[in-house]
């Protein structure tokens, strides 16, 4: 029998991505979550080779594949899940679909500016590093390998509060400190020790995330941790005391009988916090305009459109189409940050055109990480510079300050 080559499995992908037996065939066209770009990329991934450098990259999904093979499925189901079954997830990314981009032509897009300002700094791209807790559960360097990325390149980041690297070691790497983004503790106490932490590192702006007042239904996660046949005791069976040790930024706190769950907590907490530190604060998982108009008047210097990458409530609706909303509501006085389903350039410029000042990721550097180390953060945040570019360039737009809603419509 004649061997099969790499060439001959890729032709037959290329044979089966467009053959009407591909359902019956049993291949997925989505890992656990959301769902991929198209189904004959996702077939031709799933039967060819996957890829073995970060150079070999064509896009961010690429690094999906790797990360889902490398990880253990718990690991991997954390990063994935959504909640219950996982629609607001999936929404993410069909909410771009709902919006398609008006080209502008015969203007000089030699070079493009991609440039955008925050809080009164000058950054060179608007892509931020999103918080994500645990990142040594997805490779041994975390937090430090998105930092030394984010530093070389040139991007912002926000610090996850159950981050497995201290605020003060990435700091140290970085020439500009990171955001530090707060889950309220029951405690208030602890509380106060993580925002002087945070101020005393050098943050200058403290991220409160608003949308996870009680824990969520993450059933992708929990069908992984099934799938998962390793002891995980070591880890997971020490109890919420022991769970929070093992997070740098509790180092020396009391940590008894302490929660993430703040039912209680209300607008009045947003001056709490004023009164409390000289960060400048930012509320995270807006989506209504009400809700955005209400951050401005109590105090808060910015708003990140977020439904938490779909991992909180079960809304089923994506953050870009909760983004202009809150855009219109806010009408310039606060910058505008928005999450949720970023894969391509053209998703980042059609936020920009609808009102956002930045945009942030999530998965898919925690994918490049996982999959390489402090390379794969690197490529991934260059195909996504890189993408922008392009699109600003293919749409007419040789500035960000030129984007405007003329540049995008609904469909």
């Amino acid at each position: 029998m004649s061997q099969v080559t790499p060439l001959t499995r890729r032709s037959f992908a290329r044979f089966l991505a467009g053959s009407p037996l591909l359902p019956l065939l049993g291949f997925s066209a989505c890992a656990p979550g959301e769902p991929r770009d198209s189904t004959a990329d996702a077939t031709l991934r799933e039967l060819s080779d996957l890829i073995g450098s970060p150079d070999d990259a064509i896009n961010v999904f690429d690094f999906r594949d790797v990360a889902r093979k490398t990880l253990p499925p718990a690991h991997y189901g954390y990063m994935a899940t959504g909640v219950d079954g996982d629609e607001t997830l999936r929404a993410n990314r069909k909410g771009f679909g709902r919006f398609d981009l008006r080209a502008r032509r015969l203007v000089d897009v030699s070079s493009v500016d991609t440039g955008v300002e925050l809080l009164g700094e000058r950054w060179d791209t608007p892509i931020v590093l999103a918080p994500a807790g645990s990142q040594k559960a997805f490779h041994p360097d975390g937090e430090m390998a998105a930092a030394r990325a984010s530093t070389a390149l040139g991007h912002h980041q926000i610090l996850s509060t159950v981050t497995t690297t201290s605020v003060e070691d990435l700091n140290a790497v970085r020439n500009r400190p990171v955001w530090y983004q707060l889950y309220p503790t029951s405690n208030w106490s602890v509380t106060q020790a993580l925002l002087r932490r945070a101020e005393g590192a050098g943050c200058q702006a403290l991220v409160l995330t608003v949308d996870l007042p009680v824990d969520s239904n993450r059933e992708t996660l929990r069908r992984s941790v099934k799938a998962d046949t390793r002891d995980c005791s070591t880890c997971h069976d020490a109890g919420p005391t022991g769970w929070f040790s093992r997070k740098p930024m509790f180092e020396g706190l009391d940590v008894q009988s302490i929660a993430f769950d703040t039912p209680w907590m209300t607008w009045d907490f947003i001056g709490r916090l004023r009164d409390e530190t000289d960060m400048r604060i930012l509320v995270k998982g807006i989506v209504r305009g009400d809700d955005a108009l209400r951050c401005v008047q109590y105090g808060a210097d910015g708003i990140v459109v977020s439904n938490h990458g779909g991992r909180a409530e079960a809304s089923g609706r994506s953050s870009i189409e909760s983004l202009p909303e809150v855009v219109a509501a806010v009408a310039g006085r606060v910058p505008v940050l928005v999450d949720g389903g970023f894969r391509r350039g053209t998703d980042i410029l059609k936020a920009l055109a609808l009102g956002a000042d930045s945009i942030c990721i999530g998965r898919p550097y925690l994918w490049g990480m996982a999959a390489f180390g402090q390379a794969g953060v690197e490529k991934v945040l260059e195909i996504l510079q890189a993408e922008l570019q392009l699109a600003m360039q293919l749409h007419g737009v040789p500035s960000l300050a030129d984007l405007d809603s003329s540049f995008v419509v609904s469909s």
